[in-house]
């Protein structure tokens, strides 16, 4: 067993995240289980650019409410909803214009391929469009 007591808190990259996003990494990779999981939490207005993952990603909406958006379809999000998002899915996830969302990300690395492949950025015209 393991205890940890409180993570560090750290601002996410401007590079991949679109506004105010902070994430608590809460578990790292390790051998044998390759799963992390991570506190997101996303500021008004906020999200990700669009990604894929290799294995996929569940998120667990922790607080507030939010977006998950696919090439083809947008997804309100609220406190308790579990989202699946498929291996290789292109999507983004964030908070509405006027709350805050956090979730719980997980994602397993089989330590083979990359395990987040980032793309570009969810435009204003974009996030606007799913958010009317």
């Amino acid at each position: 067993m393991k205890h940890i007591r409180g993570t560090v808190t750290f601002k996410a990259p401007a590079e991949v995240f679109t506004g105010d996003v902070y994430v608590n990494l809460l578990k790292e990779v390790s051998t044998p289980d390759q799963l992390t999981v991570a506190l997101v939490r996303f500021a008004p207005g906020s999200r990700t650019h669009w990604h894929s993952h290799a294995l996929g990603q569940t998120l667990y909406i922790t607080d507030g409410n939010g977006f998950v958006g696919t090439r083809g379809e947008i997804i309100r999000v609220q406190a308790g909803d579990v989202i699946e998002c498929a291996a290789g899915e292109e999507h983004w996830h964030g908070a509405t214009e006027s709350t805050f969302m956090s979730h719980i990300a997980l994602v397993v690395d089989d330590g083979l391929s990359q395990s987040t492949t980032w793309l570009e950025p969810v435009t204003g015209e974009q996030y606007t469009a799913y958010t009317d």
